[in-house]
């Protein structure tokens, strides 16, 4: 038997949402190759790739208290806005010095490129708030959708969105900013402030009457009270919380070993700007065919074997990706490894909005993501520093692979200590626990 059509308002979200990812894949490529254009020090973008994920150490969690204040739908408008007028703003002040920067074109011609300090010092402040705008819109946004789908469609309802994501992010997004890197150095920067805009209206666009009522949470005195109320609850929570702490582990380590990534496509794969935006696609195969697929993969092995799986093969496509001799083979390996954290993504997501109590989504899930992601900015220094240091020890190509390497190592460490709290039994009784709330 067929299933329920998902309602206009999530056609809206999702064409939204479509937009605002195709502008986050083509900056996806267009940042760092700008920054590598910029400098070649190692700890230098490390240090950006720090700024990126910060926002969700230091601003998760009062995002949560401002995503249960106010209606989900205003938050995810006025995020896409502000992401709009920031990405303008390094446009055209990379535009403004465009003659001043050597963009990238052969990599025998970049070592002699000199730090420019004030357009670093531009990125990295642009970089911190775009991740404080992801953080509050993104949290927002997977927050809104159980408001405007019924529980028993948000498995499909996020698997679309993540297939979306997967598709728009890595698929068309990369190539498109090559295209665009080759005719400007700021044209991809417009592009994505303009996708913004774009998302921001569609949202605008979403009537009230298509809204679930939001269990809004009152203003307290005391901020801190409501902090206190999103964390006490998942920390009391036996499946979620160490659920976020393996998460934080294992992004935390992938962000250590993708931290100087940039490099090593460019020195060790040796890609143009064409080719690395190919290779960036890789990713979307493998992450739209988990998102189509997740419903009936999920159904058919269950979620704690699914679970399981990304834990153990996180540590075996490191160690594949730092020792694969052609970007050919890293984008067969990324679109493998994105098709199961797209189900893992399927799985967590929707088991969350399941289970959290609607009036304290909000913090508990910036909770939840502040232990799941606040340890990427932690992984991009240490993986800086450790090819900074290896840089010292080892040729140049093989320091590149190091955070790698380490990445892997330190992962099959985790999957020792996850895997024991990933059973089928666990995740049922937590279920029925959200159930009963």
């Amino acid at each position: 038997m067929k299933g329920k059509r998902l309602p206009g308002s999530y056609q809206k979200l999702f064409a939204a949402s479509a937009l605002s990812n195709l502008g986050n894949g083509v900056s996806a490529v267009a940042y760092p190759w700008i920054a590598s254009s910029i400098t070649r020090s190692p700890l230098l973008l490390s240090i950006i790739g720090l700024m990126a994920t910060m926002p969700w150490l230091v601003f998760s969690l009062p995002a949560g208290v401002f995503i249960d204040r106010f209606p989900r739908r205003s938050v995810i408008v006025f995020t896409d806005v502000l992401r709009g007028v920031v990405t303008l703003v390094v446009a055209f002040s990379i535009w403004g010095n465009e003659s001043s920067i050597h963009v990238v074109r052969s990599i025998s011609h970049t070592t002699l490129i000199h730090t420019h300090v004030g357009l670093y010092l531009l990125l990295l402040s642009a970089t911190f708030l775009l991740g404080c705008g992801e953080v509050l819109g993104n949290g927002a946004s997977q927050t809104f959708i159980p408001l405007i789908v019924d529980t028993d469609q948000l498995e499909t309802a996020n698997g679309r969105m993540w297939t979306s994501e997967s598709l728009m992010q890595n698929f068309m997004g990369p190539p498109l900013a090559s295209v665009l890197l080759s005719i400007s150095v700021f044209a991809p920067l417009v592009f994505d402030g303009a996708s913004f805009f774009a998302s921001a209206g569609l949202i605008a666009l979403i009537a009230s009457a298509m809204i679930k009522k939001q269990a809004i949470s009152e203003v307290k005195p005391d901020f801190k009270a409501e902090l206190k109320e999103g964390l006490s609850w998942l920390w009391h929570h036996p499946f979620l919380r160490p659920l976020a702490f393996i998460l934080g582990s294992i992004n935390g380590l992938n962000a250590l070993g993708f931290s100087v990534f940039i490099l090593f496509a460019q020195e060790n794969l040796h890609t143009s700007v064409l080719t690395f935006g190919l290779l960036s696609t890789g990713g979307a195969f493998g992450g739209a065919l988990g998102g189509l697929l997740a419903g009936r993969i999920i159904k058919r092995f269950g979620r704690a074997f699914i679970l399981k799986l990304v834990i153990l093969g996180s540590p075996v496509f490191l160690v594949a990706m730092a020792f694969s001799p052609v970007w050919e083979l890293v984008w067969f390996i990324s679109a493998v490894e994105m098709f199961f954290a797209i189900l893992w993504n399927v799985v967590t997501v929707s088991m969350r909005q399941e289970i959290i109590p609607d009036q304290i989504l909000g913090r508990v899930n910036s909770v939840y993501r502040f232990f799941a992601l606040g340890s990427q900015p932690i992984g991009a220094v240490i993986g800086g520093v450790l090819v900074t240091i290896s840089l010292h020890l080892f040729s140049r190509g093989f320091a590149l692979r190091t955070p790698m390497l380490l990445g892997a190592l330190l992962g099959l460490a985790v999957a020792y200590f996850a895997l024991p709290h990933l059973t089928q039994a666990k995740i049922d009784e937590a279920r029925g626990k959200g159930d009963k709330d």
